[in-house]
């Protein structure tokens, strides 16, 4: 069969707040080819993907995703790989956000194979049996040490033993500020439970600034902290690493590619590397970071924040993998990401998680929260109409 069409949704909250939260807005892509029809998402601005998917051609090396999507071939997983490459050298020059784009619409053609094929995602990328997972209940800070200890409080009594608090405040103020959200977290979690402290970056290239709230975060025996420097600078993860290792590092949910992520499993010293499906090009480059990070004694995460069908997709990558053994799961997204999806990934009586056992993602999309949410784009280029917001 061939890729006979790709929509794009541009899908967004009436209000998006200045906040580090995803869920305000969206890119769905849906793509068609024969009978079928599989559905993804990109972690990425919905206006620059669509024009990564629709500009006008640049030069040989700066073509629009479009060129190398529509009309190919897609029979098996091997296909999506052969168009993956071909998107990476068409669009060169854009690489960046062809990458994001394409990491949706990546998604799509396996949802798509695996509804042709009857069989869920997992089992395409030849693993035998999914193997649950912890999930931690991911939220932002509260803007004070007692909002965060509430917000903490509800969320174990919500029945989860594992959580991560980020951004907000983090990082912005002092370092005693930050050391009372974070032990204000351990109140709220218990002793027993699993706390995690996701910096967000906030301390770009200043060593020093990261260095000083270690000695915090060893006190509270967080699992991890995440993203404390710039997503690319490795040797500053590698610095940070050698000075608390009671303090293991997490990253790579600012990766783009396989090499980006390879090498911060190899040089930055981390503990975890976070895998975005929707950022790091689809769900099979995500396996095979998966591989290598096991390969090289590096435990595997997903990263979302935002939808299920997100979620789902994030965890395919892994879901095989016994010894990565947790996951992300987003817990405070807007109505847009929790209206998206008529079905959602539940913890199981024992508190865990698994890939749902249906053809594809498992994980149905809302046509009606997609109505609601679009966005009504048209982009015009010298009198052409390149886009125009999709019906559903």
């Amino acid at each position: 069969m061939k890729i006979d069409s790709v929509d794009l949704f541009y899908l967004r909250m009436p209000e998006v707040l200045d906040i580090g939260d995803g869920s305000q807005d969206g890119i769905i892509f849906r793509v068609r080819a024969g009978n079928y029809e599989g559905w993804g998402e990109a972690a990425a601005s919905p206006l620059t993907s669509i024009a990564s998917w629709i500009a006008p051609m640049s030069h040989s090396g700066c073509h629009p995703v479009i060129d190398s999507v529509i009309g190919e071939e897609l029979n098996s997983t091997s296909d999506i790989e052969r168009i993956s490459r071909k998107v990476k050298e068409s669009s060169f020059y854009g690489i960046i956000q062809s990458d994001l784009t394409f990491s949706g619409i990546e998604v799509a053609l396996w949802d798509l194979i695996g509804q042709a094929r009857e069989v869920p995602v997992y089992q395409l990328l030849g693993y035998k049996k999914s193997e649950p997972k912890l999930p931690y209940a991911s939220v932002l800070f509260g803007d004070t040490p007692e909002q965060t200890l509430q917000k903490a409080k509800s969320i174990r009594s919500a029945g989860f033993s594992a959580i991560k608090f980020g951004w907000g405040p983090y990082g912005r103020g002092s370092v005693e500020v930050d050391t009372a959200h974070v032990f204000a977290a351990r109140e709220g979690i218990g002793k027993d439970a699993y706390l995690m402290i996701d910096a967000g970056t906030i301390f770009n290239e200043n060593l020093e600034a990261a260095s000083e709230r270690l000695q915090s975060l060893s006190d509270a025996k967080v699992s991890w902290f995440e993203e404390p420097v710039a997503a690319a600078a490795v040797s500053l993860y590698k610095e940070l690493s050698r000075m608390n290792p009671l303090v293991p590092l997490a990253g790579g949910e600012g990766a783009h590619n396989v090499f980006q992520a390879e090498d911060l499993i190899k040089n930055g010293g981390i503990s975890y590397i976070q895998i975005d499906t929707g950022y790091v090009g689809g769900i099979g480059p995500a396996y095979q970071i998966a591989n290598f990070a096991k390969n090289c004694g590096v435990q595997f995460v997903n990263h979302t924040f935002t939808s299920h069908s997100a979620l789902s997709a994030s965890m395919q990558p892994f879901a095989g993998l016994k010894d990565s053994w947790v996951a992300e799961y987003p817990m405070e997204p807007k109505l847009l990401c929790i209206e998206l999806n008529d079905s959602k990934i539940l913890p199981d009586k024992d508190g865990m998680i698994s890939v749902p056992e249906r053809p594809g993602l498992g994980i149905s999309f809302s046509t009606d929260a997609i109505t609601k949410y679009l966005v009504d784009v048209e982009i015009i280029v010298n009198k052409k109409t390149l886009y125009s917001s999709p019906t559903i």
